[in-house]
């Protein structure tokens, strides 16, 4: 899918941060929009690495943020993540989104993030966040949850399951999408979520598999 076939469905000045980098969607990424990604429906991505999966994320986001429904939250598992998503979020949409940086103090409601529309943040900030009551919460109309199957893992899984039934509480009306390159039980995330799923094994270098032994590689 040409991105000129979008044109007309984001925000202008998002068009054209966009069209300097991309002329054409990952296979994913038309996906997502064929299955309402523009039209704030719940979407689970489970595609490889590279695939394309943050540029699905940042659609929905600036999409809501530009055209005023609300702020967007992106949620990472790592403050080293977090720390890159802010820098290139930072850099790529100057002027017309504001981007914040939230994962320190976890005693704090951080109430300055409401002069902010795209939050970058750890899942134990947000619970802390959360637990402050901090206002602005209710202001948020896109949730983004970068590597959501790590609710598989037994020492994260729990607080982000948590955090996410919260969430869909709290903002019923809130757009959620949830990123992840590899997981057991996609179909019953889905469902859970109250999401489309998008599954596609596209990625832009072709992965092969072989046995390395005594110098040579064996290819399957």
């Amino acid at each position: 899918m040409e991105l000129k076939l979008i044109k007309n469905k984001i925000p202008e000045k998002f068009y054209k941060i966009l069209e300097k980098e991309i002329k054409k969607l990952r296979p994913a990424q038309e996906k997502a929009i064929k299955h309402g990604l523009l039209d704030k429906k719940n979407l689970l991505v489970c595609t490889p690495t590279a695939s394309g999966k943050t540029l699905i994320a940042e659609l929905a986001a600036l999409k809501s943020i530009i055209e005023g429904n609300g702020k967007a939250i992106y949620i990472v598992p790592l403050k080293a993540l977090a720390t890159e998503k802010y820098k290139d979020f930072k850099k790529k949409y100057e002027g017309i989104a504001k981007v914040a940086l939230s994962m320190g103090d976890t005693d704090s409601a951080d109430s300055y993030l409401v002069e902010y529309d795209l939050i970058i943040t750890t899942s134990e900030k947000l619970d802390s966040l959360i637990r402050h009551h901090a206002p602005w919460l209710s202001l948020i109309s896109t949730i983004i949850i970068d590597e959501i199957h790590l609710l598989n893992d037994p020492g994260r899984g729990p607080t982000l399951e948590i955090l996410i039934t919260i969430l869909r509480q709290l903002l019923k009306k809130a757009q959620i999408i949830g990123l992840s390159a590899t997981i057991g039980n996609p179909k019953e995330l889905a469902e859970w979520l109250n999401a489309e799923l998008i599954e596609d094994n596209w990625r832009p270098v072709k992965l092969h598999k072989g046995i390395y032994l005594d110098g040579e590689i064996e290819f399957e």
